[in-house]
């Protein structure tokens, strides 16, 4: 592009590439290895790192002090995301690896297992071709800074890490009560988990070091060492209390392991607000637009101004709104696509509602090269919305709305002069209402990425909803 030539006319298509296959990050990312790895054929390391295709694979760690529960999470997080389970002790005898030899031998001469070893030998398994594909979760490691600092020299960098914790007596009583299944290497609980099996209850077996003076050393010199590891991973790490169900830490995890982190790439909000009458989509597009400087796009609003101007695409338009009919598709694409491509539009980002109303709409706008990065469904009861639409009538003297139950009137005499708005009568909100619950499930597997709030709430609840998607990336899924 010259330079000189300012403003850019960046076609929309080059934006929408750039977001649907993320390419900011796919080339931060080629930028990190290379920088770690310093390869002596950069081009050919490049094209072997992008074969790899392994952009959104996770790669976590969880680390805690014992009896945090840090197996149960990694093997149900590995189980959801099909990843590789990988516990560094485990690997000892693992005979695939050149490492564990050593490893083997220093154990046989009864000597500390140095850092240096323990981070070889994980750095050989995570480079099998398993885990670069499916992505890891390790249990347990690093357990000390130097290890993490160690991790990081070799280029092991995870996307998230997990630090569960919990109170000291909760721990010790977890730990005294655990029983380990030699078969599965399954661990279970006296008290909490206790396995249905009768063959898997007769051959539980106490596992070694979990004596109550050995779990107390055990924790004191994790928590010397915890600290120095949450410095290491300070800004893609979340602290989850482990004190709670099993269930619960999971969920924070897995929701956690899904997120992204945030990116640095420019981002332009273009943003559908779909929902039934009533859902308060107008009033978000409002919100949107006042906070980030966003382009309010109301189709109705769009196709009243074009009649305004008396073009001869106005004079198209006439007759639709002369007899209520809907306007046709290939006018509203017309007027929409001018007003997208408006520069306001193209440098502020959007938000648009009251179109599209079915699939078919929405795949002609795709074919126009304007798709939204945001899509959020605003779910709301027919019976709400008729609570919320019908009982509005205005004071036609004043100009002023009123509610029967939100904001009723206080003059008996403004009251008797209402008058309500023939859009809001039960019968047409029904209508509308059915026509989006006909469409909502098609349009739902067409912006298969959209979101689904409930709009039964306080509207600035829902605002914090859609802003938090808005300014964070979306979860990774994976199908």
């Amino acid at each position: 592009m010259d330079a000189t030539n300012k403003p850019h006319q960046i076609p929309p298509e080059m934006a929408l590439y750039a977001e649907k296959h993320r390419i900011f990050e796919l080339m931060q990312s080629l930028m990190e290895a290379l920088l770690i790895y310093r390869p002596e054929d950069p081009v050919d390391f490049m094209i072997g790192h992008l074969r790899k295709n392994n952009a959104d694979v996770p790669r976590v760690f969880v680390v805690g002090p014992p009896a945090s529960g840090k197996t149960t999470i990694s093997r149900w997080i590995c189980k959801h995301l099909s990843a590789t389970y990988v516990c560094p002790q485990d690997l000892v005898h693992n005979q695939k690896l050149k490492k564990s030899q050593e490893v083997l031998s220093c154990l046989a001469q009864q000597e500390a297992i140095p850092d240096e070893l323990w981070v070889s030998l994980l750095e050989e398994r995570l480079s099998d071709e398993e885990c670069m594909s499916l992505g890891w979760v390790v249990d347990g490691f690093p357990e000390t800074r130097d290890q993490a600092l160690q991790l990081q020299e070799k280029g092991i960098a995870p996307r998230h890490v997990i630090v569960l914790h919990a109170p000291d007596t909760v721990l010790v009583e977890r730990n005294l009560g655990k029983l380990l299944d030699p078969f599965t290497k399954e661990v279970y609980h006296s008290t909490f988990d206790w396995p249905v099996d009768f063959m898997v209850q007769r051959r539980l077996v106490v596992p070694e070091g979990i004596s109550e003076q050995v779990t107390a050393s055990r924790l004191l010199e994790s928590h010397r060492n915890i600290p120095g590891v949450i410095q290491a991973y300070a800004k893609n790490h979340k602290a989850i209390n482990a004190d709670q169900p099993c269930v619960d830490v999971f969920a924070q995890a897995l929701s956690f392991v899904q997120s992204r982190p945030a990116s640095k790439a420019p981002f332009l909000p273009r943003v559908l607000l779909l929902g039934p009458p009533g859902s308060g989509k107008h009033l978000q597009a409002a919100l949107l637009a006042q906070k980030y400087g966003l382009v309010n796009l109301r189709l109705g609003d769009l196709l009243r101004e074009k009649v305004v101007e008396r073009t001869p695409l106005s004079e198209l338009i006439k007759p639709f709104f002369n007899s209520s009919y809907p306007v046709s598709d290939n006018i509203v694409l017309s007027v929409l696509k001018e007003r997208l491509n408006r520069q306001d539009c193209l440098s502020c980002g959007w938000v648009l509602h009251g179109f599209p109303r079915d699939v078919d709409q929405a795949s002609l706008m795709k074919h126009t090269g304007f798709e939204p990065n945001r899509v959020f469904f605003l779910n709301l009861p027919t019976e709400v919305a008729l609570q919320r639409l019908c009982q509005w009538a205005t004071d036609p003297v004043a100009g002023e709305r009123y509610h029967s139950i939100f904001k009723p009137p206080i003059n008996a005499e403004v009251n008797q002069r209402l008058r309500q708005n023939p859009k809001n009568r039960p019968e047409k909100v029904e209508v509308k209402a059915d026509y989006y619950h006909q469409q909502a499930r098609e349009l739902e597997d067409f912006y298969e990425d959209g979101i689904a709030l409930n709009a039964d709430q306080d509207p600035y609840t829902i605002f914090e909803h859609i802003e938090s998607y808005l300014v964070k990336p979306l979860p990774v899924t994976r199908r």
